[in-house]
């Protein structure tokens, strides 16, 4: 018998205005402190710069950013015979969105000068093209995971 109870996942209901699950659980990133209509406000604000600036639509936009960001492979420390090894190991899929969302928000965060809207909607322009800070940061996580490749037969 387990000796822990089962863990269940929540059901996140889809944002009011886009009618996406995808773009909830990014408030729900974006959110500080439990204000969730504040962080609302700003994701909303920031897909109607996104489409001022770009002619496309926001939520195609939105998509392909995070597709680009999130990572395929990424490292995970394993204690082996008294030595700490870095073993490569493939990303799941809830773990993808959860990284390329905390991703973009913090390099969005990074960005000075400017209301939050402007910065993230900035963020997610560069994260399509394939640029950006959230891109270098997964290209680290990728680099890191090919260099240590060699220790992928203890996974």
């Amino acid at each position: 018998m387990p000796r822990r109870k089962r863990k269940f996942k929540r059901e996140i209901l889809p944002d009011p205005k886009y009618n996406s699950v995808t773009v909830a659980r990014f408030v729900n990133h974006l959110m500080q402190r439990g204000k969730k209509s504040v962080a609302e406000g700003i994701l909303y604000r920031a897909l109607d710069i996104v489409v001022e600036k770009t002619k496309k639509d926001a939520l195609e936009i939105f998509d392909l950013a995070l597709k680009n960001v999130a990572p395929v492979l990424e490292v995970k420390s394993k204690r082996i015979g008294g030595a700490n090894y870095q073993i490569p190991v493939e990303v799941r899929m809830p773990r993808k969105m959860t990284l390329a969302m905390r991703w973009i928000i913090g390099a969005a965060r990074l960005r000075k000068g400017r209301p939050m809207a402007e910065k993230l909607a900035e963020e997610l322009i560069t994260a399509s093209k394939r640029e950006g800070e959230a891109m270098r940061k997964r290209e680290n996580i990728q680099r890191m995971a090919e260099a240590n490749r060699a220790f992928a037969h203890f996974a």
